[in-house]
C-alpha cells in the first residue's frame, strides 16, 4: 500500500508539473481546469489501485465489458435528448418571433385605421391622410397602376415631365421609386385588384415590412443571447419607444419605413455571419440573406450608403484588431461591392453612388490589406505602430480616391454637404437660406433631454447603458490581448466570461457607439439606434455570458482550489438565473405600467380631419385648368400633386439642391420683397397659381429663428441687429401680409381667385394689368 500511495502522489505531482507548463504558455486558461485535471489523475490513480488488488480484476471482466458498453448508449440517447430539446427550443422561438412580428402588424394596422379613420373616409380624403410629403410617393404607386401595362408605366417615370414644371426627371433615380415599383407589379400579377382596393395593398405592404422590421431584431437578440426570451424583450421595449424608433405611425411612404426592415435583416445575417460556433450551410445562409439584403437596402433608399458606411467603419475597425477571420471579411468585401454596382447600374448610373465614402473606405481598405499583409504580427508596439500606418493609408487612399472621382465625375451636393457640416458643428456661419433651412429641420437637430428621459423611464437606457460598460471593458481587454499575440477563442464557454471575445457582439458594440454618437448630433438618427438599444439591452440582460463576465471580474485573485470550484458553480448558476430572473422582472414591470397605455392608444384617438385642404384640392380638381402649375411649401405640393395631378414647382425632396434652390424662390411670398421681385421669380418656374399658407405666414414659434420668414429675412439681407435683438427692416411690407390688402401694385400682377381659413390662391397674371 505504501508503494501505491507513492504512486499515486507521483502521478498528482507529475500532472501538476505539465498543468504549470500550460498555464506559462497558455496564460489565459482558468484555474478550474487544473482542479479537473488533478480529479481526473487521482480517478486514475484509484483504478490502478483496484487493479493491484489481485484476482478481483480477472473475475469481473464480463461485468466491465457491460459497464463500458452502457456509456456508450448513455451518450448517444443524451445527445438525442440534447437534439430534441433545441430542435423544440428552435420551434418555440421561430413561433414568438413570428407571432411578435404579426401582432405588431396587426396593432399598427388597427392604430393606422383608428387614427386616421381610414376605412370610413372617400379616397381624397385618405390620400390627405399621407402627411410630410409623403404622399408624392403614392402618387407614383396610382401611376403605375393607372398605366396600360408595367413597362409603358416604367418608361414615363423615366422621363417625367409632368411633375416638376419646366423640367424631365427621372424619377426613379431622383425619387427612389422602386417600392412603388415592386409594390405595383406584385398587385397586378397577384390578380389582387379583385379583392383588394389599391390603397389597402399599399398600406399593407409596408406595415408588413415592419413586421419583418421587428421579428429581425427579434432574431438578432436571440441569436447574440441563446435565448428568445431576449427577442420577445426586444420586441417589448420597441413597441414602448415607438414614437422614438420609428416613423410609420403618421408617415407610411416615407423611404426609411421602406429600408430600415431591409437593414434590420441584414444587420441580423451579419450578426450570424460573424459567430464563430456556427455550420458551414448556416454561415452560407446568412451570407446570401446578407447578399441580397444589403442591395435590397441600397436600391430602395438614397441615403442607404451612408448607413453602410457607418456599419462599413464598425467592420473596418473587428479588421484591424484582427478580431474576425480574413476570409470573412473578405466575403463581406464582396457583398458590399457587388452590392454597390448593382446598385448603380438599377440607379441609372448615379454618380453619388461611386463617390460615396462606402466605396471609398472600401476601396481603402483592400489596398492596405495588399500592401500590408505583416501588419497582424510582431510585439505590441510594433503591431501598434502599423496600426497607426494602416488607418492613415487607408482614410488616406478614401479621400485621395473620393477625390478623384468628383473630380472626374463632377457631384453637384458635394460641396454642399461639407458646408453644412461645417456650419452644424460651429465652424463657419452662413446666412444661406438652403443650409439654414436645412439646420431647422427637426431631424438634423440636436435631440432633446425628452428623448433620454423617454428611454430612462422605459428602463432601456439604464439597463442599456450597463449592458454597453460591460461589453465595452471586456472588448478593450479583448483587442489588448490580440495585440499583444494571443490567440483568440472560437470556442467558448460559460465559464471563460469573456463576452468581449464574440465577433458578433463587439461588431455590435461598435455599432451602437457609432450611431449613437450621430444620434446625439441628429435628432433623426435616432431611428436608427434605438431599435438596437432595445435589441442590445435585451441581448445583455438575458445573456449568461455577461453575467459570467461580471462575476469573474468580482472574484478573489487568491483563492484555495477546493473553493474555487465551487465559487465557479454558483457563478455559473447564478449567472443563469440572473440571465432569467432580471428579463422576467422587467417584463413584468413594462407590461404592467405600459400594456394598458399600449392598448389605450387604440381607443382614445381623436379623429383626424383638415376640412380645409380637402376644400382646397377639390377647389383644383373642378377649377384649376388641367395643365396648370402651382407654386407653394413642399408639403402642400406633395399633397396637391397626389390628389390632383398637376404639376408643381418644387418638391419634398431635401437632398436634391436644385430643388432646394427651387424652394427658396416659391418661399419668397413670405419675405419682404416687391411684388414685382416675387412675380419675376414665380414665372421663371412656369408658375399658374400660387398658394400661401396663414400657418407659415402668421407663424407663432418659440425657436424664432428657424421661421420661414426669419431665414428669408437673413438671407435677403433684411435684419438689423440691436443689443442682442433681432429685428426685420424693409422698404418693402411682407408680400403674404401686404398682397391680401388688395391695393397696387399686387392687384397688377397676382389676382386671387380662392381662400379659405388656411389657405389663400392667387392666379400669376399673365397680362399685367396696372390699376391705380
Amino acid at each position: 500500500m505504501t508503494e501505491l500511495r507513492c504512486r499515486k502522489s507521483d502521478t498528482l505531482e507529475g500532472d501538476n508539473e505539465e498543468e504549470e507548463e500550460e498555464e506559462e504558455t497558455q496564460q489565459s486558461e482558468p484555474e478550474l481546469d487544473a482542479i479537473d485535471v488533478e480529479e481526473v489523475s487521482s480517478d486514475a490513480a484509484d483504478g490502478n489501485l483496484q487493479q493491484k488488488d489481485g484476482g478481483e480484476v480477472k473475475g469481473d471482466e464480463p461485468e466491465q465489458e457491460e459497464e463500458s458498453i452502457k456509456p456508450v448508449r448513455t451518450h448517444r440517447s443524451s445527445s438525442t435528448s440534447a437534439f430534441l430539446q433545441r430542435l423544440v427550443r428552435v420551434f418555440f422561438g421561430c413561433v414568438a418571433a413570428v407571432a411578435c412580428g404579426m401582432l405588431y402588424a396587426v396593432y399598427l394596422s388597427t392604430y393606422h385605421d383608428r387614427k386616421f379613420w381610414f376605412s370610413t373616409k372617400q379616397e381624397l380624403e385618405r390620400e390627405i391622410t399621407f402627411q410630410e410629403g409623403s404622399g408624392l410617393y403614392y402618387y407614383y404607386y396610382k401611376h403605375m397602376l393607372a398605366a396600360p401595362s408595367f413597362e409603358r408605366g416604367f418608361y414615363e417615370l423615366t422621363i417625367d415631365n409632368k411633375t416638376v414644371s419646366g423640367q424631365t426627371i427621372n424619377a426613379v433615380e431622383r425619387l427612389s421609386l422602386y417600392p412603388e415599383l415592386i409594390t405595383s407589379f406584385v398587385y397586378r400579377i397577384t390578380g389582387s385588384q379583385d379583392f383588394v382596393e389599391p390603397v389597402y395593398f399599399y398600406v399593407g405592404a409596408v406595415l408588413g415590412l415592419q413586421a419583418v422590421y421587428v421579428t429581425a431584431l427579434f432574431v438578432c437578440s436571440w441569436v447574440m443571447s441563446g435565448t428568445w426570451v431576449a427577442g420577445m424583450l426586444a420586441v417589448a421595449w420597441y413597441v414602448i419607444n415607438r414614437s422614438d424608433t420609428t416613423r410609420v405611425d403618421h408617415a407610411l411612404p416615407l423611404r426609411d419605413n421602406w429600408a430600415l426592415p431591409y437593414f434590420s435583416c441584414q444587420v441580423a445575417a451579419l450578426t450570424g455571419f460573424l459567430s464563430n460556433n456556427i455550420s458551414s450551410a448556416t454561415e452560407m445562409f446568412c451570407y446570401l440573406t446578407m447578399s441580397a439584403t444589403t442591395f435590397t437596402f441600397l436600391l430602395v433608399w438614397e441615403h442607404s450608403h451612408y448607413v453602410l458606411f457607418i456599419q462599413g467603419l464598425c467592420l473596418f475597425l473587428l479588421d484591424s484588431f484582427d478580431l474576425v477571420p480574413p476570409r470573412k471579411m473578405a466575403d463581406i468585401h464582396k457583398v458590399y461591392l457587388s452590392s454597390l454596382f448593382l446598385a448603380y447600374l438599377f440607379h441609372f448610373q448615379n454618380a453619388t453612388l461611386l463617390s460615396s465614402p462606402l466605396l471609398s473606405l472600401l476601396i481603402g481598405s483592400v489596398l492596405a490589406r495588399y500592401f500590408q499583409q505583416k501588419m497582424k504580427m510582431g510585439p505590441l508596439v510594433a503591431r501598434v505602430m502599423k496600426l497607426f500606418l494602416h488607418f492613415h493609408l487607408v482614410f488616406t487612399t478614401g479621400i485621395t480616391f473620393s477625390y478623384l472621382v468628383k473630380k472626374l465625375i463632377p457631384v453637384s451636393d458635394s460641396d454642399f454637404i461639407l458646408k453644412f457640416l461645417e456650419v452644424k458643428f460651429g465652424l463657419n456661419t452662413t446666412t444661406d437660406f438652403v443650409t439654414n433651412f436645412l439646420l431647422c429641420q427637426e431631424s438634423l437637430q440636436t435631440p432633446g433631454q425628452d428623448f433620454f428621459l423617454r428611454l430612462t423611464q422605459a428602463s432601456v437606457l439604464p439597463f442599456y447603458l450597463l449592458v454597453l460598460s460591460v461589453c465595452l471593458l471586456s472588448t478593450l481587454q479583448t483587442i489588448y490581448r490580440r495585440l499583444s499575440g494571443q490567440p483568440m477563442k472560437t470556442d467558448h464557454r460559460l465559464e471563460d466570461g469573456r463576452i468581449g471575445e464574440q465577433p458578433e457582439v463587439i461588431y455590435h458594440v461598435f455599432h451602437t457607439l457609432f450611431f449613437g454618437g450621430l444620434a446625439l448630433l441628429f435628432e433623426g438618427m435616432k431611428y436608427l439606434w434605438t431599435p438596437y438599444v432595445c435589441m442590445f439591452t435585451a441581448f445583455g440582460v438575458c445573456c449568461p455570458g455577461l453575467w459570467m463576465t461580471v462575476f469573474k471580474w468580482l472574484k478573489l485573485k487568491s483563492i484555495h482550489p477546493v473553493v474555487l470550484v465551487s465559487r465557479f458553480s454558483f457563478s455559473g448558476n447564478t449567472s443563469l438565473i440572473l440571465s432569467t430572473a432580471v428579463p422576467t422582472i422587467i417584463g413584468f414591470s413594462l407590461w404592467r405600467e405600459y400594456c394598458p397605455r399600449v392598448l389605450a392608444e387604440l381607443s382614445d384617438l381623436p379623429e383626424f380631419y383638415d376640412p380645409d385642404t380637402v376644400e382646397l384640392i377639390s377647389w383644383i380638381r373642378s377649377q384649376a385648368p388641367v395643365a396648370a402649375v402651382f407654386a407653394g411649401s413642399p408639403h402642400l405640393l406633395a399633397t396637391i400633386k397626389l390628389c390632383s395631378g398637376a404639376a408643381v414647382t418644387s418638391l419634398p425632396l431635401y437632398s436634391d439642391i436644385n430643388l432646394l434652390k427651387r424652394t427658396e424662390d416659391t418661399y419668397q411670398v413670405y419675405a419682404m420683397r416687391s411684388a414685382e421681385d416675387v412675380y419675376k421669380l414665380l414665372t421663371s418656374q412656369k408658375t399658374n397659381y400660387v398658394i400661401i399658407q396663414e400657418s407659415i405666414c402668421n407663424e407663432l414659434s418659440f425657436n424664432k429663428g428657424c421661421r420661414i420668414k426669419d431665414l428669408l429675412d437673413i438671407s435677403n439681407g433684411h435684419v438689423v441687429y440691436d443689443k442682442g435683438e433681432i429685428y426685420s427692416f424693409s422698404k418693402h411690407g411682407r408680400f403674404c401680409h401686404e398682397i391680401k390688402m388688395n391695393y397696387s401694385p399686387y392687384t397688377n400682377y397676382f389676382t386671387r381667385v380662392f381662400w379659405n381659413r388656411s389657405y389663400h390662391v392667387y392666379k400669376v397674371n399673365s397680362v399685367i394689368s396696372f390699376q391705380y
